[in-house]
């Protein structure tokens, strides 16, 4: 049986990824902040560890009531409070930085004992298509108009670590992925994709074979050139 942790996992995108990898047969703890806030997840079957990414204490604690792990989803991440240049300070920039960013490494170094000991492991990061530069300055794109410079520049930031990532770890699959213009609790439920299309490149990154791709970007359309 694949052990699978997934960061963020108690709504919209993390919950959803949660529902698809059980049916795929995974099992599957549900990392967040509040474990009050996980029926849905433990509706679904999902083991509830408390996990707070900017917390390392909370981290080490989750990781260590792992039996094992095969599947890291680094799916935790926040908006911020900064939608332009008038309204940016660095407060606000390091705050989003601190769980987009510096999460995903705390979470990560902290599981890479239990990865190593698996005989497959998979790393996927949840970035988006907000954090890549042609499609920020594609007027035609979705993610043209977005003007914030925290989320923008994290996601960029998880792209780049992901490729170091998986060029420090051959023995690993380690990839990023795009959910799309997805209806959240981020865009008030506006996207045009549903949360299950959101997923789609998740699900299929943390499916990935032994012979499957590294250091890779992608989309529910497949792989987004660099």
């Amino acid at each position: 049986m694949t052990t699978t942790l997934i960061t963020g996992a108690n709504k919209s995108l993390g919950l959803e990824t949660a529902r698809r990898l059980i049916d795929a047969g995974h099992t599957v703890y549900a990392g967040m902040r509040d474990p009050a806030n996980g029926d849905a997840a433990r509706a679904l079957g999902a083991h509830i560890v408390q996990l707070d990414v900017t917390d390392q204490a909370s981290v080490d604690a989750a990781i260590a009531a792992l039996p094992n792990l095969d599947v890291l989803v680094n799916n935790a991440g926040i908006l911020g409070t900064s939608f332009g240049v008038d309204d940016l300070d660095a407060d606000a920039m390091r705050t989003v930085l601190e769980t987009n960013v510096v999460g995903i490494v705390r979470v990560t170094q902290a599981a890479l004992p239990l990865l190593r000991s698996s005989e497959h492991p998979v790393i996927v990061n949840v970035a988006s298509g907000v954090g890549w530069p042609r499609f920020l300055s594609t007027e035609t794109a979705d993610e043209f108009p977005v003007m914030a410079v925290p989320y923008a520049s994290s996601k960029a930031a998880v792209i780049a670590l992901t490729v170091q990532y998986a060029k420090n770890l051959p023995d690993f699959r380690v990839n990023v992925t795009d959910p799309g213009y997805t209806a959240t609790d981020f865009n008030g439920h506006g996207g045009h994709q549903t949360v299950t299309e959101g997923t789609d490149a998740t699900v299929a990154l943390a499916l990935v074979g032994a012979d499957g791709p590294t250091g890779e970007f992608h989309s529910r359309h497949g792989r987004i050139d660099y």
